[in-house]
């Protein structure tokens, strides 16, 4: 995973939080997705604007977890939110 991506959120998708848990619905498909506690403060991260790298960081400092391991779950989770169309990947200027 390149950790020097910015994301940008699609802007067609809506979310609401509900008991730590976010529902994230896509306009355009009228999908439902969910994230799970840790997938809704990587999305709150996503929507002030950081960046992989800050996302990434401050994951490291919030959770107790291996780099490796958490390179390959946020890798995951932004790789299949942008594969359906939530966010956009894009190399840092």
């Amino acid at each position: 995973m390149n950790l020097n991506q910015v994301i940008t959120l699609s802007p067609k998708v809506i979310s609401q939080e509900l008991s730590g848990e976010t529902l994230i619905l896509d306009l355009e498909s009228e999908c439902y997705f969910g994230l799970d506690a840790v997938g809704t403060r990587i999305w709150h991260l996503i929507r002030e604007g950081a960046d992989v790298l800050t996302i990434y960081n401050t994951l490291l400092e919030e959770y107790d977890v291996e780099g490796a391991q958490l390179q390959d779950d946020l890798e995951a989770l932004l790789a299949d939110a942008s594969k359906r169309g939530l966010i956009t990947l894009q190399e840092a200027s």
